[in-house]
C-alpha cells in the first residue's frame, strides 16, 4: 500500500478556488462525516461537499438562522482566504464572499469570534439574481485515456503521474480522473514535449 497526502476528494478544497471564486446553491445540509460539524451539499458541487468551519457556519447562522431547511435553494460564493491559519500556520481556507437572501438585501456584518476568543467583523455582500457558476469540467474518458497512454509511452512510473500531474498543473487533485479537462490537456502539452521512453532519452 503507498501512503499518499493528498486531499480528501469527497470535500471542497481552499486549492480548489485559487483565483476562481464560485457561486454554488445550497441544495442540503447532513451531519458531519468528518472533522466539521456538517456536510453541506451544493447542487453544482459534483458530489462533493463544503465542510465549513465553525466561524463560517456562525456566519451562515447569523444570516439566515439555524434552520437548515431554509438554506436550501440559497446561494453562498466561496473562494480561498489566503491569510486563514492553522496554529502558526497559514495555509488558506475557504471563505464566503456573498449571500443571497441577506436581511434588507444589503451587505451584511457581524462580529464573530474567531481564534482564542478573539472577535472579528466579517463582512459579505448580497448576491442578486447571480446564476450560479459552472465549476470547470472534469476531464473526459478520452482525454483521461490519452493521458494514460501517454505516460506510460513517456516512460513516466505509475506512481509518479498524479504528482507529475499535480507539480505542471500546481493543483492539488486527488486522482488523475479528478483534474479538470483544461488541467489534463496542460499535462498532456507538457509530456508531449519530452522524448518517448523508447528513444532512450
Amino acid at each position: 500500500m503507498k501512503i499518499t497526502a493528498e486531499p480528501r476528494s469527497d470535500q471542497w478544497n481552499a486549492d480548489d478556488f485559487v483565483g476562481s471564486p464560485m457561486t454554488f446553491t445550497i441544495a442540503g445540509v447532513q451531519v458531519g462525516k468528518a472533522e466539521q460539524k456538517y456536510d453541506i451539499e451544493l447542487v453544482e458541487g459534483q458530489g462533493r461537499a463544503w465542510r465549513p468551519p465553525l466561524t463560517m457556519l456562525r456566519l451562515l447562522i447569523a444570516a439566515w438562522g439555524d434552520e437548515a431547511a431554509t438554506w436550501v435553494g440559497r446561494k453562498v460564493t466561496l473562494y480561498r482566504d489566503d491569510s486563514v491559519r492553522f496554529g502558526s500556520d497559514t495555509v488558506g481556507g475557504i471563505r464566503i464572499s456573498h449571500m443571497s437572501d441577506l436581511p434588507g438585501d444589503k451587505p451584511f456584518e457581524v462580529m464573530l469570534t474567531s481564534t482564542r476568543g478573539r472577535r472579528t467583523k466579517v463582512r459579505v455582500l448580497p448576491l442578486k439574481d447571480a446564476a450560479p457558476s459552472t465549476p470547470p469540467a472534469l476531464v473526459s474518458d478520452e482525454t483521461l485515456a490519452d493521458l494514460v497512454t501517454t505516460f506510460k509511452r513517456k516512460g513516466v512510473p505509475e506512481e509518479n503521474r498524479l504528482s507529475g500531474a499535480n507539480k505542471v498543473t500546481g493543483g492539488a487533485a486527488a486522482s488523475l480522473d479528478a483534474l479538470t479537462e483544461d488541467q489534463a490537456r496542460k499535462v498532456l502539452a507538457e509530456l508531449d514535449k519530452r522524448p518517448d521512453a523508447e528513444a532512450g532519452a
